[in-house]
């Protein structure tokens, strides 16, 4: 038995390489064609979980290279970096992280582990209950980091696109990189568009007499995505809105079609087909 485990553990390190079959879950699975002892051979490599042993987890910040800052809003900073702590080529970064500095009792509650539960929202239940939430919600300064962005305040150089602020009136919008996206995994990305007008906090106020602003920001909103990517058409976006959204400002995601979906992005897809159906 411990001969077939140490000859197959042998295959690994003689695989050549011919050619790259594929990348998916956002470059986290790759699919690689090559030869083994001159044979045919596929080698899939996928990232593991992170191990969950604390004192393993509390030395990961301290044993990070290459550390390189894509951003920072208000409390929120994102980067890139390596875990291997021998390289120092930026390029080949394997890891993206988000820090929220400092956090709130919010912000720790987001990221806990939450139980869910499935919701039938009437209009007494959202007159009643959640549009008193979202405006507590848009208080205490939690969107100031929206605002900021909007406003020219900061990620002025990370805008792909915008209408000149503050002439378009209840028109006016803008198009960023998502903070979690690595800004270089073509497949794997994420865009937000942002709105300027802050009477529309979320899809339930949305009405038909917003339908032809809607189409020009869908089209505005593609047309500059393959744009400022040439490698993607037109076809391989799709856009979408949450509901409940993470923030209570009217937003828009856009992503590439091959981008799998996590538990809150495939309940905007339904929000997408519901919404943007009209559109076409």
């Amino acid at each position: 038995m411990a001969d077939v485990k140490a000859n197959a553990e042998a295959l690994i390190p003689k695989f050549k390489l011919d050619r790259v079959l594929n990348q998916d879950q956002a470059g986290r699975r790759t699919s690689l064609l090559g030869t083994i002892d001159s044979n045919p051979a596929l080698l899939i490599l996928e990232r593991a979980p992170f191990p969950a042993d604390p004192s393993y987890l509390a030395a990961t910040p301290t044993t990070l290279s290459s550390i390189t800052n894509l951003g920072a809003n208000d409390i929120y900073h994102w980067y890139l970096a390596n875990t291997s702590s021998t390289s120092t080529d930026t390029s080949l970064a394997d890891l993206k992280i988000n820090l929220i500095y400092p956090c709130t009792a919010t912000h720790i509650k987001k990221y806990s582990k939450q139980g869910v539960r499935f919701v039938t929202e009437t209009p007494e239940l959202y007159a009643s209950h959640i549009r008193p939430y979202m405006q507590r919600k848009r208080g205490d300064g939690r969107l100031d980091w929206v605002f900021n962005i909007i406003e020219g305040r900061t990620e002025v150089e990370d805008v792909i696109y915008r209408t000149e602020l503050g002439t378009q009136g209840d028109e006016g919008f803008l198009l960023i990189p998502d903070l979690n996206w690595d800004r270089k995994t073509i497949e794997g990305l994420h865009l937000l568009a942002l709105v300027e007008r802050r009477d529309i906090w979320s899809l339930r106020d949305l009405r038909k007499k917003h339908i032809p602003w809607l189409q020009h920001m869908k089209a505005k909103l593609l047309a500059a995505t393959v744009k400022q990517y040439p490698d993607i058409e037109i076809d391989q976006l799709k856009l979408y809105v949450h509901y409940q959204p993470t923030y209570y400002h009217f937003h828009i995601h856009i992503v590439h079609v091959q981008l799998e979906a996590g538990a809150t992005q495939a309940v905007g897809k339904a929000m997408r087909r519901r919404v943007w159906m009209v559109l076409h």
